[in-house]
């Protein structure tokens, strides 16, 4: 079953990364995911200052806005979708991210299968 690992960084750090861990430790765990075989895919984002939102109003206008800016220092850093049996399995893969220390989140989400 593919599951999807939003990583949310507790902090970002002076150079845009993710508090308390490295390029190397994300390196790492990249490399472990694909040795494993259970890549499916997975990004890095891009730093929030060529991020936009983007509401539609009920009569179909558009408002654009610089952002998103939320009300916390959590961002969004990125994902990994993986394939693995069951849920224990993923929980185990967020819990060994990166993104899951130093304040860090990885939510997990079953990503919903419409041909099965």
């Amino acid at each position: 079953m593919k599951y999807l690992l939003l990583i949310h960084a507790g902090a970002v750090a002076e150079d845009g990364g993710a508090q308390g861990c490295t390029p190397e430790d994300w390196m790492a765990y990249d490399k472990d995911v694909r040795d494993a075989g259970i890549f499916v895919s997975g990004e890095s984002l891009a730093d929030l200052v060529t991020a936009a939102a983007v509401r539609v109003a009920a009569d179909g206008s558009r408002t654009v806005t610089d952002g998103p800016f939320p009300e916390t220092r959590e961002v969004v850093g990125g994902f990994y979708v993986i394939d693995v049996p069951d849920l224990d399995q993923a929980l185990e893969w967020a819990a060994r991210c990166p993104g899951a220390h130093g304040g860090g989140t990885v939510v997990v989400r079953p990503v919903a299968d419409f041909g099965a």
